[in-house]
C-alpha cells in the first residue's frame, strides 16, 4: 500500500505544470535539460525561458562578437538601492513594492544602473552573474539603428531616403517598391501585419525568418497604408532592415558591430548574434545576447551620441538626434527606438529586456528579465515606476 501511494504521488510530481518557482533557482549547470525549440520560442516554459535566454548559441546557429582586447572596465559610485520603494499606480488602483518584491514578481535576471559614467547598483536573479549572455530580444532592434547610422558616416548606405529595393532587389515589384529605410526605422511601412505574439496564428508566428522565404511572405501582404503615414510594429521588416544593411556593407552585422561599436567602445565580453539560417544572415529584430554590463555599454555609447572615449565619432553626424526624434506617424518612436515626452528614450524587448536612457541626468538603465508575458500594460506600469525610483534616487 505505501508504494502504491509513493508511486501515485510521484507520478503526479512528474505531471505537475511546471511552476515560475522551480525557474527561479535553475542552476546553470542544469540548464541544456531545459532547452526548448527555437521555434516556440514565444511559449517557453518558465524554466525554458531561464534556459534558453543565457544559451541563445544552444537553441541554433549564432555568429560570435569577440569581446574588445581593451575593455573599458566601468568604475563603481555605488548608491544603496536595496531599500528603494517602487509605487505609482496602474487602472487607478495605487500599487507598492521592494526591490526584492519587484525582483520576484517580474522575475528579473540583472538590473544595472550606471550614472554619470559609473555603475551606481548592480544587482543579479535567476542564477545570473555578471558573466551570463542573456537574450535581448528587440534591444537588437536599436542595436541595428545605430549600425545603420555607422552605415551611413561610412558612406555605404546614401541617406534613410534611399528606397529598401535599392539594397534589396528581390523585393522590386512588391509592396515595398515605394518604401524607404526611414519608413522602416519608424516602423511605417504601410504594410499589413500582425504582431501579436499571444496569437498562434498572427503573423509574427507564422512568418517564415530564412531571408528569401521570408521576402516572398512580405511581399504577399497587402499595402493597408502610405508610408510613413502610420506606425505598425513589425519585427520582420527590422530583419529585412538588418539584411538591408548586411547588403550594403557587404558584411556580417556582427563583424559589423565588432569593429565599429563591440571592439572600440571597449565591450568586456563576447556577444553573440543568432542567424536566420545556417550560414546565413542575422536576426535584425532579435535576438543579440550580451552580458547586463554591455546591455549597459550599448547603452553609454548611445547617451555619448556614437562617440568613442577619444571622442572619435562612429555614427552619422546628428544621427542619436534624428534618431530620439518623434516621427509623423507616432510620437512615441523613433528609429528603432521608443520615446518619452520627457526626452528619456529605449530600446526594449519583450518579457523584460530593456535598456533606458535619460540624458538629462546621465543615467542609463539596462535590465534582464524572463517575465511570464511578452507584454503587459501592467509590466510597463511597473517598470516605469522602478524608473522613476531610480532616478529620483540617483539624482539626489
Amino acid at each position: 500500500m505505501r508504494i502504491t501511494i509513493l508511486l501515485i504521488a510521484a507520478c503526479l510530481a512528474l505531471s505537475a505544470p511546471v511552476s515560475w518557482a522551480d525557474a527561479l533557482y535553475l542552476d546553470p549547470a542544469d540548464d541544456e535539460k531545459h532547452l526548448g525549440s527555437q521555434d516556440n520560442i514565444l511559449f517557453w516554459t518558465p524554466l525554458e525561458q531561464v534556459a534558453g535566454y543565457r544559451n541563445s548559441e544552444k537553441i541554433g546557429p549564432t555568429r560570435r562578437v569577440p569581446a574588445s582586447s581593451n575593455p573599458a572596465m566601468l568604475a563603481y559610485q555605488l548608491r544603496d538601492l536595496d531599500n528603494l520603494e517602487i509605487g505609482g499606480m496602474f487602472e487607478d488602483e495605487p500599487f507598492s513594492l521592494s526591490m526584492d518584491e519587484y525582483f520576484d514578481q517580474q522575475r528579473v535576471g540583472g538590473l544595472l544602473v550606471i550614472k554619470d559614467g559609473a555603475i551606481a547598483y548592480e544587482r543579479y536573479g535567476l542564477g545570473n552573474t555578471e558573466s551570463t549572455r542573456w537574450m535581448s530580444f528587440s534591444v537588437s532592434k536599436s542595436v541595428v539603428s545605430l549600425l545603420i547610422g555607422a552605415a551611413i558616416r561610412d558612406g555605404y548606405i546614401n541617406s534613410v531616403d534611399d528606397k529598401v529595393t535599392t539594397y534589396l532587389p528581390h523585393l522590386k515589384g512588391s509592396v515595398y517598391d515605394q518604401t524607404t529605410i526611414r519608413n522602416l526605422l519608424q516602423m511605417a511601412s504601410g504594410v499589413e501585419w500582425n504582431e501579436d505574439y499571444k496569437d498562434p496564428e498572427a503573423d509574427i508566428n507564422q512568418a517564415t525568418w530564412q531571408s528569401l522565404a521570408l521576402y516572398e511572405y512580405l511581399a504577399d501582404k497587402p499595402r493597408v497604408a502610405e508610408p510613413g503615414s502610420v506606425f505598425n510594429y513589425n519585427t520582420a521588416e527590422t530583419n529585412l532592415a538588418g539584411n538591408l544593411l548586411r547588403s550594403a556593407i557587404g558584411n556580417n552585422l556582427s563583424s559589423y558591430l565588432r569593429f565599429k561599436v563591440w571592439e572600440p567602445f571597449g565591450m568586456e565580453a563576447d556577444a553573440v548574434w543568432p542567424l536566420t539560417e545556417p550560414g546565413g544572415g542575422e536576426f535584425g529584430g532579435c535576438c543579440l545576447a550580451a552580458t547586463l554590463r554591455d546591455y549597459g555599454r550599448i547603452g553609454l555609447f548611445a547617451l555619448r551620441g556614437g562617440r568613442l572615449a577619444d571622442g572619435t565619432l562612429v555614427l552619422a553626424d546628428g544621427w542619436m538626434n534624428e534618431s530620439t526624434t518623434p516621427s509623423d506617424s507616432a510620437p512615441y518612436y523613433g528609429y528603432f527606438w521608443w520615446l518619452r515626452p520627457d526626452g528619456t528614450y529605449r530600446a526594449a524587448g519583450i518579457f523584460g529586456q530593456g535598456i533606458y536612457i535619460d540624458p538629462a541626468n546621465k543615467l542609463v538603465v539596462a535590465i534582464q528579465s524572463a517575465r511570464e508575458n511578452a507584454t503587459s500594460a501592467r509590466d510597463s506600469a511597473l517598470q516605469g515606476a522602478l524608473l522613476q525610483a531610480i532616478t529620483v534616487a540617483v539624482a539626489r
